[in-house]
């Protein structure tokens, strides 16, 4: 191995240190208890050796929600093969994305609440983004019904599901009411 592979190999690896620290501090203190001095005081290195991998906190949030983008395109794609018929796949794929919520609440902020510095729903869209809504829209492209576009009726099924994700965390929303509630939006949203 030369020289500038060597280098190359360690600096992705502080690069997912620091993303795994990061996630890690803000799933147990929220993302108010990342900063760049935290993060150089837990993985031993320098301010400066964090911000040669990123220019501040919002790079990093941004680096955590491709790698939660990745993990929820994961989780969908399995729930919805292992479920038979086209109900059953869009009701695993609620319950995939409900529980991907509830797991990973600063994740899921990375993603959909927080400023990553990351264009969604744009040219330059990031892959991780795109292949995360491909994962919906695979399932929901034959619920959505006749002359009804599918990526349409995919951003209002997956608005459902974040409005629901968000309001069960804030604890707006009663906990034993979950599963009738993904019932309601399956039966009532898609067309099986």
């Amino acid at each position: 191995m030369s020289v500038q592979e060597r280098k190359q190999r360690e600096r992705a690896e502080r690069e997912r240190l620091i993303v795994a620290t990061a996630r890690e501090l803000a799933e147990q203190q929220g993302w108010d208890a990342v900063t760049t001095r935290r993060l150089a005081e837990r993985i031993e290195y320098s301010q400066p050796v964090l911000y040669s991998h990123f220019r501040g906190k919002r790079e990093i949030i941004g680096a955590v929600a491709l790698q939660g983008a990745v993990e929820l395109a994961t989780a969908v794609r399995t729930a919805t093969s292992a479920a038979d018929g086209a109900r059953a796949r869009v009701a695993a794929l609620a319950r995939a994305y409900l529980d991907f919520a509830a797991r990973n609440p600063a994740v899921y902020d990375a993603l959909f609440q927080l400023d990553g510095g990351l264009p969604y729903a744009q040219e330059d869209t990031p892959e991780p983004l795109k292949d995360a809504f491909a994962a919906l829209l695979e399932t929901l492209d034959e619920v959505a019904g006749d002359g009804v576009d599918p990526g349409l009726f995919t951003e209002v099924f997956w608005a459902a599901l974040h409005g629901l994700a968000t309001l069960t965390r804030a604890g707006r929303l009663l906990p034993e009411d979950a599963e009738p509630r993904v019932e309601l939006l399956v039966d009532r949203l898609a067309v099986v």
